[in-house]
């Protein structure tokens, strides 16, 4: 499904040189797996997302995804959080990964979003389905809490959730959404710095599963290449 390799570049932090593809980026939304409606939407992000300023696409999406854990693109951190299960499952998609022949191509956690869509769009459909639906309730929460949040990203995560069929029950988890406590405000963040303060010090966990900034590095595309 090429919708999906779409879905994981845009997703994915906004590098300058995407500013270079609008024109691919929109005949990729023309992928019949997705319904008409989900295909006006996808047009007209991309056509939002270019034609903003580089560094305001890349400042809204640090402030979407990079604040708190809550919109956080590590799918393994919203299942495991920081035990180590974690690692183990990291460890197990890294196989999977390479028993079909690809490797990371940046240094980037397996189960970060966009990678996982990279990976997935060369597979068969019905593997990325399958995929899909094992995380359909991590992608409909994300949905929702972008919504809630007027997230122009939300059209993303909704698209992945049609994607991966199956019935959720969208209002319940928008009510879900608004009755949550902010993680991604200037306190909130506070305390969450001061948590991991504590965790680097005598008190830090030997686990191995630290959750890293979700920013990519400089120049550097999450990405696998076979």
């Amino acid at each position: 499904m090429r919708s999906l390799k779409l879905i994981g570049v845009l997703l994915d932090y906004p590098q300058d040189e995407l500013w270079q593809h609008r024109a691919e980026l929109l005949e990729a939304v023309d992928d019949p797996a997705l319904s008409a409606p989900r295909r006006a939407a996808l047009s007209r992000f991309v056509q939002d997302l270019l034609d903003a300023e580089p560094l305001d696409a890349q400042d809204r999406w640090l402030a979407t995804f990079d604040r708190g854990r809550s919109m956080s693109l590590l799918l393994f951190e919203h299942i495991h959080g920081e035990s180590r299960a974690r690692g183990q499952a990291m460890v197990d998609l890294i196989e999977a990964y390479r028993r079909h022949g690809f490797e990371l191509a940046a240094r980037e956690l397996p189960d970060y979003l966009p990678l996982l869509l990279e990976y997935l769009s060369q597979r068969p459909p019905e593997e990325g389905r399958d995929w899909l639906s094992h995380v359909r309730h991590i992608l409909a929460m994300l949905a929702a809490r972008a919504l809630e949040r007027n997230s122009p990203y939300g059209v993303l995560l909704e698209a992945l959730v049609d994607l991966a069929e199956g019935t959720l029950d969208t209002d319940a988890l928008r009510r879900r959404a608004r009755e949550e406590e902010r993680d991604d405000t200037p306190a909130a963040m506070d305390r969450l710095w001061e948590e991991e303060a504590v965790r680097f010090g005598a008190e830090a966990s030997t686990d191995g599963c630290a959750t890293p900034s979700r920013k990519p590095p400089a120049g550097a595309k999450a990405q696998v290449q076979p």
